[in-house]
């Protein structure tokens, strides 16, 4: 059986989140979803501090990152996880509502995995949710642990 690692949620909108969380579900994935609703509450979880000590290890399968968050926005969680040797295999999706270039082009700069514009409309949202949960925690193929890149 692989290995079910789980997903990271950051989202602070509940509407979205709320949304995001039904289309997981029926995708019927047996990943667990893990929510922080702040960009400092996601770099506790991924570095297992705080409320999130003693937490199982490994990294999720992949982080689906708001970009307009309350503390420390997206693109600083972005950009301290991929900084990170021990985190930056992570993968991380930016999934905003955001269509401004600039935000695009500096989530690749940082090395962002993909970028997705949240649709508006509820089908297309519900959608793409279950496209990006299904790719990340079932059809993706993670490095092997524990992985490291020493080169720098």
């Amino acid at each position: 059986m692989p290995d079910l690692r789980p997903i990271l949620l950051v989202e602070d909108n509940p509407r979205d989140l709320e949304l995001t969380l039904a289309a997981l579900a029926k995708c019927q994935l047996a990943n667990e979803i893990v929510i922080a609703r702040d960009g400092a509450e996601a770099l506790d979880y991924l570095a297992a501090r705080g409320s999130f000590e003693g937490r199982p290890p490994g990294d999720p399968a992949v982080v689906l990152l708001d970009l307009k968050l309350p503390k420390i926005d997206g693109l600083q969680v972005l950009e301290k996880v991929k900084n990170d040797r021990h985190q930056r295999q992570i993968p991380v999706v930016m999934l905003t509502s955001s269509r401004e270039e600039r935000d695009l082009v500096k989530s690749y700069e940082l090395g962002v995995n993909a970028f997705v514009v949240k649709p508006v409309e509820f089908n297309a949202f519900f959608e793409a949710i279950q496209d990006l949960g299904m790719f990340w925690a079932v059809l993706n193929e993670p490095p092997p642990r524990p992985f490291t890149n020493e080169a720098q």
